[in-house]
């Protein structure tokens, strides 16, 4: 199942070659609401592994972006000890500006803008 968020970008960090077959990047999310006379910020840390920690290049702090994301959770065990984590995997990221939104990427598809009507002056 996908999520997504709307919020700030507040900090990115650099890619950390967690393997050599395993690479990620990390960027944090601030998210406020308001409710009557108050308003709650969270920050949200999220990750871009693999090829998509490129996806963070695009974009700088205070970018307003909206996040697709999937959650992860895993089980770790250690002496005897277990733990669990939990990611929030980002598989795309799109900048958003007012109501309409701009993908990031640059291998996006826009369509060309029309040719100018031309007279024609073919005899058939």
């Amino acid at each position: 199942m996908a999520y997504e968020l709307t919020g700030k970008v507040l900090e990115i960090f650099p890619t950390q070659e967690v393997s050599a077959t395993f690479k990620k990047r990390e960027f944090v999310i601030e998210k406020s609401e308001s409710s009557g006379d108050r308003t709650f910020t969270d920050f949200i840390k999220f990750q871009l592994i693999q090829d998509r920690c490129a996806l963070a290049d695009n974009f700088k702090i205070g970018d307003e972006v909206k996040v697709t994301f999937n959650i992860k959770g895993s089980k770790w065990e250690k002496e005897g000890r277990t733990n669990y984590f939990t990611n929030l995997d980002v598989w795309r990221m799109e900048r958003v500006s007012g109501n309409n939104q701009a993908p990031a990427s640059q291998d996006t598809y826009q369509e060309p803008a029309p040719l100018p009507e031309v007279e024609d002056d073919l005899p058939f």
